[in-house]
């Protein structure tokens, strides 16, 4: 598991590059079943971009948001790390694309989880940390963005989505907000855990302040 801890975003990358070769050869994908892939490999992606490109994702929520003094593992830890990404994220995210049509109101509920993403990285996170940047913001403007724009326009387009669609999906969408992120990281907040996250997930002065 601790080995899991440290990786999983890497076996992500890895997920994506599979994906996107699927999507190559793949013929028989009607739009929808695109997006709905390609927002799959766009989590993998920001994933990637948050704990390994740049990586200082977890330290900033710690430090920034929560004001923490244990930045490598309070409240959010590297356990809590695999529960909100792996089992939430992914899950969540492949079953809408696998599904497609067939379950719309699952693709509205993962849209909605990055557009909460893009939200958060974009202003609540900046303006917290007092930046212009943070460890998944390019990945919420390069591949979020697009897939919630061409999301909306190719289910309004192909008249997709019902009323019960809206009804189930949005709701959802907020509670994997709600739950599958903020609060999973109350409810495993856990200040003696061994699940720490490595020296190059912290902001660069807390890398320093721990070295000493």
């Amino acid at each position: 598991m601790k080995l899991l801890s440290r990786h999983w975003y890497d076996i992500g990358g890895g997920l994506a590059g599979f994906t996107i070769l699927y999507l190559f050869q793949a013929n028989s994908l009607t739009t929808y079943d695109y997006v709905m892939w390609l927002s799959l490999t766009s989590l993998f992606l920001h994933q990637l971009e948050e704990y390994r490109i740049v990586g200082t994702f977890p330290g900033m929520v710690n430090r920034v948001m929560y004001n923490s003094n244990l930045p490598d593992r309070y409240p959010l830890n590297a356990k809590t790390s695999i529960y909100v990404n792996v089992l939430v994220g992914w899950l969540s995210y492949f079953f809408a694309a696998l599904l497609g049509q067939h379950a719309v109101w699952l693709g509205i509920a993962t849209i909605l989880v990055s557009v909460g993403n893009t939200i958060a990285h974009t202003a609540i996170f900046n303006i917290k940390g007092k930046t212009f940047y943070n460890a998944g913001l390019a990945t919420c403007w390069l591949l979020f963005a697009p897939c919630i724009y061409f999301f909306f326009l190719t289910i309004h387009n192909e008249n997709l989505v019902t009323v019960k669609d809206y009804l189930i999906g949005i709701p959802l969408g907020i509670g994997l907000n709600v739950i599958g992120i903020l609060k999973l990281i109350d409810w495993f907040a856990d200040k003696d855990t061994d699940y720490i996250f490595p020296q190059r997930n912290l902001l660069p002065k807390d890398r320093k302040a721990n070295n000493h």
